[in-house]
């Protein structure tokens, strides 16, 4: 649940018209999202070794610290911190609420909603790891049982109505058909990110070795099927044009298949969803920070546990505090784009730890390796890095604002290092 959990956001009912507004072709469309799919495999193989190796608080912060230097480990908690994790749940707090706020009719302003959201979802798990994760349970069952229902009535609709919803120009004019696909899997990847946020909470797991490894790969291979059948019945309701037409094609797709009632139903699917991402994030992503605080390179009440819950608080709540800066000063397209590129940066990175860890310990295992290793790694971390290189070319404005950001952290660890010296 909480690997599922983290990947199933709003991006899935809401980038596949990101998607056809870069390809024109619905077999391109599709291509993308399986290509996406293989590359989230990839991803879980790869994490699943080193959460076997490593089952440790920190996931991704501690094989980078171990294999490479707590300098680059840093810079990864930092970019986690101001740009990944709390830019994600920005750009999903901004979709929760203008959901929220279509179905409510609230008299209220988008950032406001978002920032309750944002604000009562720290609360709850603020009240330990157990309320925590039954809340991101129960949400998790709901989202599944929305995009199931999204797909089986979007089967009952005809394409020959949705043909005509846009006749605007081609979304691949101006590019060339490489660009164009690479610039289509910026919101691809950003629907399938965060499988590797279930590695944050390692070491609050029962047997992590054998539950983990485990739960990286059921989780996203049963989340590449939704997406694909998702994506299937998008492209076959609405048609290329129709999907690039509209920024709500899951609510376009079953007002179709149920009128207005269908529109309503399928809003407060993605209602639940967005909270049960929301849900998620909040629950892993503060043990970073946590674990950066443990090694004495962040302000020591970040490492703080409550003593009846022992759940890094300080943590969880400058975490909700970040997103909820984001949220009110940025739009969600901008948020992805930079959430993407540096994202992918530390991907690849963290699949390279795994090299690392073969050669200086060749005798370790953790009971788990990834099959085809050092192929299918090595194509993994090429795969993120083109990403990366795709994205700065097409969006070189948003993602130079993350690097930026990221680049900012190389003096802030020089300067928690004098300070501990001090």
């Amino acid at each position: 649940m909480i690997v599922m959990g983290g990947i199933i956001g709003s991006g899935i009912f809401r980038n596949p018209s990101e998607v056809a507004r870069q390809v024109d072709s619905p077999a391109l469309m599709l291509t993308a999202w399986a290509a996406g799919g293989v590359i989230a495999l990839a991803g879980a193989f790869v994490y699943a070794e080193l959460s076997a190796l490593r089952p440790q608080v920190g996931g991704q912060y501690a094989y980078i610290r171990e294999a490479f230097h707590p300098a680059v480990a840093f810079v990864y908690g930092w970019a986690l911190l101001l740009v990944i994790q709390t830019g994600g749940m920005a750009a999903v707090a901004i979709t929760f609420a203008q959901y929220f706020i279509r179905l409510t009719h609230v008299p209220l302003p988008e950032w406001l909603v978002a920032t309750i959201a944002l604000a009562a979802l720290t609360l709850i798990n603020c009240l330990g790891v157990r309320t925590g994760t039954t809340v991101q349970n129960a949400l998790m069952v709901m989202k599944i049982l929305a995009i199931v229902g999204l797909v089986v009535f979007g089967l009952t609709v005809s394409g020959e109505v949705s043909t005509q919803a846009s006749n605007s120009e081609s979304p691949t004019a101006g590019y060339s058909p490489i660009t164009a696909f690479g610039s289509a899997m910026v919101p691809v990847l950003f629907a399938y990110g965060g499988w590797q946020t279930a590695c944050f909470i390692a070491g609050e797991v029962r047997e992590p070795r054998k539950n983990l490894p485990r739960g990286l790969l059921i989780g996203v291979t049963g989340v590449v099927a939704l997406y694909l059948l998702v994506n299937f019945v998008c492209v076959s309701a609405l048609g290329p044009r129709g999907l690039a037409g509209t920024d709500t094609p899951a609510s376009e797709v079953m007002r179709m298949a149920l009128g207005e009632r269908g529109a309503t139903i399928i809003a407060i699917g993605i209602t639940i969803s967005t909270l049960g991402f929301l849900s998620q994030s909040i629950l892993t992503a503060p043990r970073v920070y946590f674990a950066m605080a443990e090694d004495r390179l962040f302000f020591k009440s970040v490492a703080w546990l409550h003593p009846q819950t022992r759940v890094p608080v300080v943590a969880i709540a400058l975490q909700g505090a970040g997103a909820i800066i984001i949220a009110l000063s940025g739009r969600y397209g901008q948020i992805l784009n930079y959430v993407v590129s540096v994202d992918f940066i530390f991907f690849g990175l963290t699949a390279a730890c795994i090299f690392v860890f073969r050669r200086k310990r060749r005798d370790e295992t953790g009971g788990y390796r990834v099959p085809g290793h050092p192929v299918t790694t090595a194509l993994f971390v090429a795969a993120c890095w083109i990403v990366v290189i795709n994205t700065v070319i097409k969006y070189p404005t948003d993602t130079l604002i993350g690097l930026l950001i990221m680049l900012a952290g190389i003096p802030v660890y020089f300067f928690w290092r004098w300070r501990n010296q001090r």
